[in-house]
């Protein structure tokens, strides 16, 4: 029985050689047939093998040791066979590689890049996958056929402003691949493009887009940039708009393109359109130097102006205690509106204390790398009153958070007791390095101090 098996393995061994070795030269090839006999399979094989390997296989009938010794040459030969192809994997993988490098290096030398260029046009890259903040308040249209800028479709954007996922804002990347945020690998090397252009236009006139933008998803995977502009108010005309990228590391762009607006810059929601999304490598663009901001520099004035700068994202603390309310009609120190917040001292997440950040852009607790260059102010000021007076709120202050790129100096006056008239307060700024801010403005306050809770409103804040 040990004897019909091992022939049986010699056979099959043979045969297997026999489709990866070439023959020898003068050696006949024989035909095998399926239902043929482990003997019959050993006896054509021998014919293609070389003599000594014949011989092998008469022995083989022979004595077993000998049949053993040659199952063990058959296993070297296999491990031979096994290493020319793990060679010939690694030919492969290098000549990926190799090839992989040559198409970035060919990136390089084109002219354009396409996001978009029409409803499934085989140009396009990137998609329109990463849903934010209020994503339940936006609709889109790929292929809107209403007045594109060129070709037959543009994309139509709804924005309804009514905060389904409690976040204030919303917005949407273009990925690649589709929903990543960083966690695998994928993007373009877009080194050698020096500008993004897009054009957009609303369908009234009016909108505010709080920003757009190149790169900024962070993650295991990282985009090796991040570029912004905005806040940029729309006209009902189509308005070709550019980002410069000159001087930027573009090695890996993931978030091919994107935008963020909020419920605070359109009350009432928005529609818009865009159109022609492309990378351009143009020569004449130049690097900017980092913009110095000029005074004054607005946090709020009113509801929804486009003067409007930070957004009060930072929620911290007993987060569930604050309401906030940023278009009041109750009595606001100028314009239409002011701000009211509600202080409930439930200690809702057990902090037995509470605040709000405005920060730039929204949710920045110093991970993303943009920021306003405010080195030419001095002092920040705002109104402030108390519903019935007597409202303590511990700190108000600038800058001071931390994390990967933090606030570049912090600023800030307090406890503050506030009375049922406006008041005007300042936070000297002298000798502050403003020059890196995303934490504009800020307040805080506790239970201790203000056992049955606060409302108190606030209005005109800004640097000058």
């Amino acid at each position: 029985m040990k004897s019909q098996f091992l022939t049986a393995l010699l056979a099959a061994a043979f045969l297997f050689a026999g489709c990866n070795v070439q023959q020898p030269q003068g050696t006949k090839t024989a035909a095998t047939t399926e239902d043929s006999s482990a003997k019959t399979a050993v006896s054509e094989a021998a014919k293609e093998a070389p003599a000594e390997t014949q011989e092998v296989k008469s022995a083989t009938d022979v004595e077993t040791a000998s049949l053993e010794d040659s199952v063990g040459e058959i296993k070297e030969a296999a491990q031979e066979v096994g290493s020319e192809m793990e060679s010939a994997a690694k030919e492969v993988e290098n000549a990926l590689s190799s090839s992989s490098s040559q198409s970035d290096f060919q990136s390089n030398s084109i002219k354009e890049f396409v996001v978009y260029k029409d409803k499934n046009h085989k140009d396009n890259h990137y998609i329109p996958s990463g849903w934010m903040g209020d994503f339940g308040d936006v609709q889109m249209d790929e292929q809107s056929a209403e007045n594109p800028h060129s070709g037959k479709h543009s994309i139509k954007f709804t924005y309804t402003a009514k905060q389904s996922q409690n976040q204030g804002w919303a917005g949407i990347y273009w990925q690649n691949p589709p929903n990543n945020w960083g966690s695998k690998k994928g993007g373009f090397n877009l080194t050698g493009m020096t500008k993004l252009t897009f054009w957009a236009r609303g369908e009234k006139g009016g909108e505010v887009i709080q920003k757009f933008v190149v790169g900024g998803i962070k993650g295991t995977y990282p985009d090796s940039a991040a570029v912004e502009m905005g806040p940029v108010t729309l006209t009902n005309e189509w308005q070709e708009y550019s980002i410069n990228l000159a001087g930027k590391d573009l090695s890996y762009i993931n978030g091919g393109f994107g935008w963020t607006t909020s419920a605070e810059l359109n009350p009432d929601g928005c529609v818009f359109y865009i159109d022609d999304i492309s990378y351009a490598a143009d020569e004449t663009v130049q690097p900017e130097g980092k913009k110095v901001e000029e005074m004054p520099f607005i946090v709020y004035s009113d509801k929804g102006s486009v003067k409007n700068h930070f957004i009060p994202s930072g929620w911290m603390g007993d987060y569930g205690d604050i309401k906030y309310d940023s278009a009041s009609s109750d009595n606001p120190h100028s314009g239409t509106s002011c701000l009211k917040i509600t202080y409930a001292n439930k200690a809702s997440q057990g902090a037995r204390w509470a605040g709000m950040y405005w920060q730039y852009p929204a949710n920045n607790w110093g991970n993303m790398d943009t920021s306003f260059n405010l080195s030419k102010a001095t002092k920040l000021t705002f109104w402030a009153r108390g519903e019935k007076g007597g409202e303590r709120v511990e700190e108000f202050k600038m800058g001071g958070i931390t994390g990967e790129y933090p606030d570049s100096d912090s600023a800030g006056i307090g406890p503050v007791v506030l009375t049922t008239e406006w008041q005007q307060y300042t936070i000297d700024l002298q000798g502050k390095d403003l020059s890196s801010i995303i934490g504009g403005f800020c307040w805080s306050s506790n239970i201790d101090v203000n056992p049955d809770g606060i409302v108190f409103y606030l209005d005109d804040i800004q640097y000058e």
